[in-house]
């Protein structure tokens, strides 16, 4: 395989990586472990996104974040061509050796901006199809037909894979034949720092009132409307379960929850309003059920850390909620779009507190083995090794035998939690490190 001169030239010259997304917030909140481990294996890393608040907090973590005038919501021609134009200069004067895109609009701009500037190796991440293959809407079916030509381009690249979260994903994206099924891989989310998010030191459970949480951007497509008619229909029981609401509404996002609304849920007092929460430790810390009835996820983050903080948790039978949750063994799923059904589980979970326990404790255990941030960005450092050997090399490797370009190091190879990347580094113990790549 004969490869281009100045894609080679890439890797020879830079050992650069960017990492875009739709948000500054998804960056700091979901991939900031993997950018400590790819800048603590010898990688330079550039995160790109619209600009936004968390921005300052990836400077403040010592990374470059450049802010792009990219619009989530926009339809203007003239305007994406703008952002198309900007992307792909910043591209060519990068000039990086793997360049990683999150959310679909990201996957599509930043593989044409990485054919037009050369980039030599594209990642792309996404959770699900996205809201023009989801929603029935007439601009959504107006915008299907371009959008999938753009994805069968974009995703069939050269020296590109797919990182795709769920298995329902892998078969969506290969039904409506996407992406080369030889070019994706399957990655259980942006993992969890299980040595970070543990088991409370007073059980689930324990107090008279039980406390629920929902912990989530404010969409209506994560259930919310479902959470707080289940809160209604309990609370006139006469049952003491207090409903908590903790997450900022996403105004970029068609399905945003009007603030007004959330003020009225406040204001009859059938859920209480957190915000935005940073210490979701403590959070989790101090409730007792943490519940996400969506509509669909790609891998959804806080179930997971709750499930490693030994919560019981209830969520909905549906794409990527189900790979956290399997039903009465470490959780319980209950019907997308059913108030009661939710309403009725949080019941059982309040009525049989060790039963609840003993779910939470089962979700903690899936969380070790499944969901640890350890051993997803080892996956995810796989395919960039995958894909830096193949463009250095022209060949791809055997996935049967796929190697690993970096490694994690630790000081207790028998313990099950893992230290946090973000600092590992710096600790002189718990280090991601370069490892030679298997000739």
């Amino acid at each position: 395989m004969k490869r281009n001169s100045d894609e080679a030239s890439n890797v020879r010259d830079t050992a650069k990586v960017i990492l875009f997304a739709n948000t500054e917030w998804y960056l700091y909140n979901f991939r900031l472990p993997l950018a400590e481990a790819l800048r603590a294996s010898g990688f330079e890393v550039l995160l790109i996104s619209p600009p936004g608040e968390y921005g300052k907090r990836l400077q403040a973590a010592g990374f470059r974040w450049e802010p792009l005038p990219m619009d989530r919501r926009s339809l203007n021609p003239l305007h994406e061509l703008s952002v198309l134009i900007y992307l792909a200069r910043l591209y060519r004067r990068e000039r990086p050796a793997v360049a990683h895109h999150f959310t679909i609009k990201c996957v599509v701009y930043g593989a044409i901006a990485g054919a037009i500037a050369r980039v030599p190796a594209r990642i792309n991440a996404a959770t699900g199809l996205g809201y023009v293959f989801t929603n029935t809407a007439l601009k959504a079916c107006l915008l299907k037909p371009l959008v999938r030509s753009l994805l069968r381009w974009t995703l069939t690249n050269t020296h590109s894979r797919l990182i795709l979260q769920n298995n329902d994903d892998v078969a969506a994206f290969e039904k409506q034949r996407l992406a080369d099924h030889r070019h994706i891989r399957l990655i259980k989310g942006s993992g969890v720092a299980t040595d970070q998010f543990r088991p409370a030191t007073e059980p689930a459970l324990s107090g008279q009132t039980t406390r629920v949480l929902l912990a989530a951007r404010l969409l209506w497509d994560k259930g919310i409307g479902e959470y707080v008619q289940a809160a209604r229909q309990l609370r006139a029981a006469g049952l003491p379960i207090k409903f908590l609401l903790a997450g900022a509404p996403d105004t970029g996002n068609p399905a945003s929850i009007p603030q007004r609304q959330l003020n009225a849920w406040a204001t009859e007092g059938v859920v209480e309003l957190l915000g935005q929460v940073d210490d979701m430790q403590a959070l989790f810390a101090n409730v007792d059920i943490a519940v996400l009835p969506s509509y669909r996820e790609g891998l959804p983050k806080s179930l997971i850390e709750a499930a490693a903080c030994a919560l019981p948790l209830v969520t909905t039978d549906v794409p990527g909620c189900r790979e956290v949750v399997t039903n009465e063994k470490d959780g319980l799923l209950v019907p997308v779009r059913d108030a009661v059904a939710l309403a009725m589980a949080i019941r059982r979970l309040h009525e049989r507190p060790e039963w609840a326990r003993q779910l939470g404790l089962a979700a903690r255990a899936k969380a070790l083995a499944e969901f640890d941030e350890r051993i997803v960005i080892a996956r995810t450092l796989d395919v960039y090794r995958e894909l830096l050997t193949e463009v250095a090399i022209g060949d791809v490797p055997n996935r049967e035998e796929p190697g690993q370009l970096y490694e994690f190091q630790r000081r207790d190879p028998s313990e099950m939690a893992v230290s946090g990347c973000a600092d590992a580094h710096k600790s002189g113990g718990n280090q991601w490190r370069p490892k030679l790549a298997a000739k």
